[in-house]
């Protein structure tokens, strides 16, 4: 969902005069890359299953004559999830794109949602071979049909570290949503000290956000409180999963001024749970780029797709896949930027 213990150096610091015996105790790394090649991919109703035979639990929203065959899609979104999210995350939107004609399917990735393992990180060379082959098996499903990346959060650094990387999918865009751009480059000197004296020390150390940090991510309040109510939403994250997204979100920043595919670039003018000196720069380098629309939301928080104005978003994201030379009805992409600073 979202990385807010690295938002408070209290947090990570708190524990740090147990790391000694918790250290003692046998708290040590633990990540789950992808396996060797076993088998060839396979996109089936309810999974993703990669080469090396991991199942991606699959979620689809797909417009009433795609569903039962009758007309192919307008286009193709494949969804990425944020941290400790999973794909239920698209459930809003996807009915709504699919009103609109265009089919979504979302997956959850490693190490979250159903997947085996939850809570333990799979590194970001897995999370991009796993979004690589989601796009081989949709193109294949959906032959002739344009396939976009759409990505929320940790799913939008996933999809900025995948397009600038080597063998990018071919894909005909990308849209970010709020993607999370913040890695140690950005980060004060505390909390980069603690992340890493808890990371040598005690990498299987769970932290819980404390209630008080002051991060809204959201005004749809009833859809905060179904989330942590949820059991695949995870509530607490290993020390050594922060230092890989971390490490993710710091790929995906530098990697802003290196996007080429067209992208629509999403943030709202509340956005508490990012910095604003690493969005802030994020959106200059792709507002430089000049293939790239940047949209700022006055009355959004981090999670737009489920915020109370959420319809909105949804809305010029339909608008932008038909046509990304169109300004957009919202008018937020003629929002002064600094908005997205204010908090």
């Amino acid at each position: 969902m979202r990385p807010e213990a690295l938002r408070s150096p209290r947090a990570l610091a708190a524990g740090l005069l147990l790391a000694a015996g918790l250290a003692l105790g046998g708290c040590s790394t633990a990540y789950q890359p992808m396996g060797p090649a076993t088998t060839a991919p396979v996109l089936n109703e309810r999974a993703i299953i990669a080469a090396d035979g991991y199942e991606l639990p699959l979620r689809r929203w797909l417009p009433p004559a795609v569903e039962a065959g009758r007309e192919k899609p307008r286009a193709v979104l494949v969804a990425l999830h944020g941290y400790n999210d999973y794909s239920n995350a698209f459930d809003g939107a996807g009915k709504a794109f699919a009103g609109a004609g265009i089919a979504t399917y979302a997956y959850d990735q490693r190490g979250f949602g159903e997947t085996r393992v939850r809570g333990v990180w799979p590194g970001t060379p897995t999370l991009i071979s796993d979004l690589k082959t989601a796009v081989a098996q949709l193109r294949e499903r959906h032959p002739g049909v344009p396939v976009y990346l759409m990505g929320e959060s940790m799913g939008g650094a996933v999809v900025l570290a995948a397009m600038t990387g080597p063998d990018a999918p071919p894909v005909k865009g990308t849209i970010l949503v709020a993607p999370a751009v913040w890695g140690r480059q950005a980060m004060g000197f505390v909390p980069r000290a603690a992340l890493w004296l808890s990371y040598n020390l005690v990498p299987g150390w769970v932290i819980h956000p404390p209630r008080d940090l002051g991060i809204r991510p959201s005004d749809n309040i009833e859809m905060l409180r179904a989330l942590s109510r949820d059991p695949l939403v995870i509530k607490g994250s290993r020390v050594d999963a922060l230092a890989g997204l971390t490490d993710l979100m710091g790929a995906a920043l530098e990697a802003c001024e290196r996007l080429e595919v067209p992208s629509l670039v999403l943030y709202g003018a509340h956005e508490q749970v990012l910095p604003p000196k690493p969005v802030r720069r994020a959106m200059e380098e792709f507002e430089a780029a000049g293939r790239h629309v940047v949209a700022v939301y006055p009355d959004g928080y981090h999670m737009l797709l489920r915020d109370l104005n959420g319809g909105v978003v949804v809305k010029d994201i339909v608008s932008w896949i038909e046509d990304p030379r169109t300004p957009l009805a919202s008018g937020a992409d003629r929002t002064p930027r600094e908005l997205a600073a204010a908090k």
